[in-house]
C-alpha cells in the first residue's frame, strides 16, 4: 500500500512540475547552477542538499530528483513578502549569510515580485509595485507576511505613501494568493508586539485575515523551514500535514527536549546550577538555568544557525521556546524554569522543575533494580 501510495504521489508532483515548466521564467540572466558555482557549490553539494532536504520534508529518497526539479524551477514561482510591525530578522536570516547556502541562493533566483527590505522602489512607486504584482499574478502568487498586525487599532502601523494599514493591505494582498505563509513567530502568533499588555493589540495574520495560513514560526526561523516549507508547496500544490497550531509537522513535529544532544544529562539527573559553573563546562542539561526545550517545537538541534555551525542550547544558553504561540508571556523569565504549569508534559502534566529533581534519580534506580535482577537470575543458571 505504502509503495502504491508513493507511486501515486510521484506521478502527481512529477505532473505538477512539468506544468510550472510552462510558466515564464524570472531572472532569465540568472540559472541556479551557475548563481552556485559562484559562490563556490557543486552539482555534488547541490544533490547532497536536496537529499537533505527532501529526508527533512518525509519524503522517500526517490523524490531527490523531484526536488532537485522543483528548486531549479525556484524562479517561475512569484513570491510577494509583506513587511508588518517586526525586526526584519526572519528576512536576515533568510539573506544575511556570511556563507550563502543553497537555500539563501534560491531566494535570490526566485521571482520575488515584492519585498520592502530588499527592492530599491519606495513612496508612491513601492505601492505601485505591489499593486502591479498582484494584478499581474492575481491567483497564482505566494504570499509571506513577517510581523504581527494591529487589530481594531490599525492605526498603530500605517505602510506607505497612501497611509495604508498594515492590516489593509494584508487582507487586500491575501484576496488573490494562491498559498500564505506566516514568516517567524511575530505573524504565526503576534510575537514580541503581542506581549502583556499589548499596547497595540497585535494580533497573527490568521485573526486579521479568513484564509487558511502555514505558519513558519521561529524567531527567527531558520532559513531552511522558510525555504522548505516553499519548496513542499511547489511541488504538491497543497500545504503540508500541520500540527493543532498551524505549523508543518515536518518541522515542528519533534520537541526540543526530544533531540537535544544534552537529553543524556537530563535523564541523568545532571543539570547547570548556574551558568559558568563546573557542570556548564561539562555541558549538562540547562533546564535549571531556565531551558523551554521540553515545552518548545522546533528542529533546531537538526538544522542549527550560524552556517548551520550551532545553536543556543549547543553555545550554552537554554531555549527560550521562540516558536511557541505568546513565548514572551509563558516562558518568561527565560533564564528559570518553569516549574508548576498548566502545560501537558509526556510526566503527566507534572512540573519539570520536580521532574529535573526525580526523573534521573528513578531512571539510574531502575535500571540498578534491572542491573541486580540480571545478576540473581545469572548467578541462578550458573548454579544449575
Amino acid at each position: 500500500m505504502e509503495d502504491k501510495h508513493a507511486k501515486h504521489l510521484f506521478s502527481m508532483v512529477s505532473k505538477r512540475l512539468k506544468e510550472l515548466e510552462k510558466m515564464p521564467i524570472h531572472n532569465e540572466h540568472k540559472n541556479l547552477m551557475d548563481e552556485l558555482h559562484k559562490n563556490g557549490l557543486t552539482r555534488r553539494d547541490f544533490m547532497k542538499w536536496a537529499g537533505a532536504m527532501t529526508a527533512a520534508l518525509s519524503l522517500p529518497a526517490s523524490f531527490v530528483p523531484l526536488t532537485l526539479k522543483a528548486a531549479e524551477m525556484a524562479n517561475r514561482t512569484p513570491v510577494i513578502w509583506l513587511h508588518m510591525a517586526e525586526c526584519t530578522g526572519c528576512s536576515e536570516s533568510l539573506l544575511r549569510t556570511e556563507d550563502p547556502t543553497i537555500d539563501s541562493i534560491l531566494f535570490d533566483i526566485i521571482n520575488l515580485e515584492y519585498h520592502e527590505t530588499i527592492m530599491a522602489a519606495s513612496g508612491y512607486q513601492a505601492t505601485q509595485n505591489l499593486e502591479s504584482a498582484i494584478k499581474k499574478h492575481y491567483g497564482n502568487y505566494i504570499l509571506m507576511v513577517e510581523g504581527g498586525i494591529p487589530k481594531d487599532t490599525e492605526y498603530f502601523l500605517t505602510i506607505g505613501a497612501e497611509g495604508t494599514t498594515g492590516a489593509q493591505e494584508c487582507r487586500h494582498a491575501s484576496e488573490g494568493a494562491l498559498a500564505i505563509f506566516t514568516i517567524g513567530t511575530c505573524s504565526s502568533f503576534g510575537g514580541v508586539q503581542a506581549a502583556y499588555p499589548n499596547p497595540t493589540n497585535a494580533q497573527p495574520l490568521d485573526k486579521i485575515i479568513s484564509k487558511p495560513v502555514i505558519k513558519v514560526p521561529g524567531c527567527p526561523p531558520s532559513e531552511k523551514n522558510i525555504v522548505g516549507n516553499v519548496l513542499y508547496f511547489v511541488m504538491f500544490g497543497t500545504t503540508p500535514p500541520l500540527d493543532a497550531f498551524g505549523r508543518p509537522t515536518w518541522a515542528y513535529g519533534h520537541r526540543i527536549h526530544d533531540l537535544c544532544e544534552r537529553r543524556g544529562h537530563f535523564d541523568a539527573g545532571e543539570f547547570v546550577q548556574a551558568f559558568g559553573d563546573e557542570n556548564a563546562e561539562k555541558g549538562y542539561c540547562l533546564y535549571k538555568v531556565g531551558c523551554k526545550g521540553p515545552y518548545t517545537f522546533n528542529n533546531c538541534s537538526k538544522l542549527r544557525f550560524n552556517s548551520h555551525t550551532s545553536w543556543p542550547i549547543q553555545a550554552g544558553h537554554g531555549c527560550i521556546g521562540c516558536s511557541e504561540p505568546n513565548f514572551w508571556d509563558t516562558m518568561a523569565p527565560f533564564e528559570r524554569p518553569i516549574g508548576n504549569t498548566p502545560f501537558h508534559t509526556a510526566f503527566n502534566g507534572y512540573g519539570a522543575d520536580k521532574t529535573a529533581d526525580t526523573i534521573g534519580t528513578v531512571i539510574l534506580a531502575t535500571a540498578a533494580v534491572g542491573i541486580a535482577a540480571h545478576a540473581v537470575v545469572s548467578s541462578m543458571v550458573k548454579a544449575k
